[in-house]
């Protein structure tokens, strides 16, 4: 049972990497997934390629409502195992986790579901291809009450240390899409061809599949239990969970709205920038893997360290990590800084789009080992119960950094300043959030927390009950 595993024994860099390496190889099936979509849609036609380009930043919008879920979640399992609370009350509090992810999911797929004509129509869709997207979200908006649900039990096997648990499923789910893809959009042995469609469809199947899958492992395991009172509670937990749920979809969300509004700065420049530009971020996004990874795995550590009582281990693990996403880095851009013609070539068909392509990978990847310290100092927060300083960082990250400076490097240098301004982003968040983390006492460079004034926070708090 997810419940019966610790984080708080043996060395702390054993615990991150017990959590961390799964996660690796679960992340990197989430990403192929994205991928495998584009490529086939690609050589299924220019109108279902079209198509996914308009929905995947709502997609990626709305999967911020599962990871907010998640991490809060998370964050109140966690505390709960460090603290040695009652298995009982552990598993209320996944069917409270379970309940809340389902209401919300729910309701939202159906307000999509309805609303997405107009807003298609409204992010410039027509024609076949606002069809095209209309038949792939109806399938797509059925399977996201199972992307969150699943998300949310993830959520629970990773807080007791289970890491493998939700990797495996998150790689099986993805295999299973990945291989569906072809047979359902093209039409395979008895299917007829569905286009955009059949894509909507395989990942309603393999979502299915991996949430009835996942959720028979967790009764067999005593993770689900229904005779645990159920009730008892649930308001308490509910709040808990939004109370760092709702900071963490927001600042999740944050993210591909910052991206999006880069992208629209590119575009100033030419279409060719913008391939280049789409096609290095796509290759980003695998490369910074093992630092998303250990970003889902710090979570637990530090939650369980801290309802346990112990911030020195709690700190020890955020320090390890620091130190190893920052290693990464500079691991990545020495790679890049050889190979980045040669993948750049891949991704692209060549001429200008290429050397865009190689020029981001080449000059952005030197803010990678920044990015890293961002994102598990934001996941280490959570699990601290400091929800509402990650989504201020993230927050000024995008709207106080990354956003002006990369319009301001536009606006001097072309793609090279966009470049040098996403570099600079990511090197002051970095900054940002070793402050931030010494603030709420789970510093990595030693010394006294940063204090904020206390008539600060007073006032803080007077803005947000106003």
């Amino acid at each position: 049972m997810a419940a019966r595993k610790t984080l708080n024994d043996g060395p702390v860099g054993r615990a991150l990497w017990s959590v961390s390496a799964p996660m690796t190889i679960g992340i990197l099936g989430v990403l192929s997934v994205g991928l495998s979509d584009a490529f086939f849609l690609a050589r299924d036609g220019a109108v279902s390629l079209a198509g996914i380009g308009f929905a995947f930043p709502v997609m990626t919008a709305l999967t911020s409502l599962s990871i907010g879920l998640s991490a809060g979640a998370n964050t109140v399992i966690s505390q709960a195992i460090g603290r040695g609370e009652a298995e009982d009350r552990r598993r209320r509090m996944t069917l409270h986790a379970m309940a809340l992810a389902l209401a919300l999911s729910c309701s939202l797929a159906v307000i999509v579901w309805l609303a997405a004509p107009w807003l298609f129509a409204a992010m410039g869709a027509d024609g076949p291809v606002l069809e095209a997207i209309l038949g792939y979200m109806a399938y797509w908006c059925v399977s996201f009450p199972f992307l969150v649900s699943s998300m949310a039990l993830n959520a629970v096997f990773r807080a007791g240390g289970r890491s493998g648990v939700a990797a495996t499923t998150m790689l099986l789910q993805a295999l299973l899409n990945i291989a569906m893809d072809p047979v359902l959009i093209f039409g395979l042995g008895p299917f007829p061809a569905m286009s955009m469609e059949g894509a909507g469809l395989a990942t309603l199947l393999a979502r299915i599949a991996s949430s009835a899958g996942l959720t028979l492992f967790a009764w067999h395991g005593g993770v689900l239990q229904l005779n645990a009172a159920p009730w008892m509670d649930a308001k308490d937990s509910i709040l808990r969970i939004v109370r760092v749920g709702a900071p963490a979809a927001l600042s999740n969300a944050i993210n591909p709205l910052g991206m999006a509004i880069v992208i629209g700065f590119v575009a100033t420049i030419s279409d060719t920038a913008v391939a280049g530009f789409g096609a290095a971020t796509r290759v980003q996004g695998v490369l910074v893997v093992p630092m998303m990874a250990l970003s889902s795995g710090i979570g637990p550590v530090v939650g369980q360290a801290w309802g346990a009582n112990d911030p020195d281990r709690a700190r020890a693990g955020l320090r390890l990590t620091h130190m190893s996403v920052a290693a990464i880095g500079v691991a990545v851009a020495l790679f890049l800084a050889l190979f980045a013609d040669p993948i750049a070539a891949l991704m692209t068909s060549g001429g200008d789009a290429q050397i865009y392509t190689a020029s981001y990978l080449r000059i952005a990847s030197w803010g990678y080992a920044g990015f890293g310290i961002l994102i598990t100092s934001n996941s280490a927060m959570y699990a601290r119960d400091r929800a509402l300083w990650s989504m201020g960082l993230s927050g000024t990250r995008i709207f106080a950094l990354f956003v002006p400076m990369t319009w301001l490097g536009v606006q001097v240098a072309g793609y090279q300043g966009m470049i040098i301004g996403a570099l600079a982003a990511n090197l002051i968040s970095a900054w940002l959030a070793l402050i931030a983390v010494q603030s709420v006492g789970l510093g990595t460079l030693g010394g006294a927390p940063v204090r904020i004034p206390s008539e600060w926070l007073q006032r803080g708090a007077g803005r947000v009950r106003n």
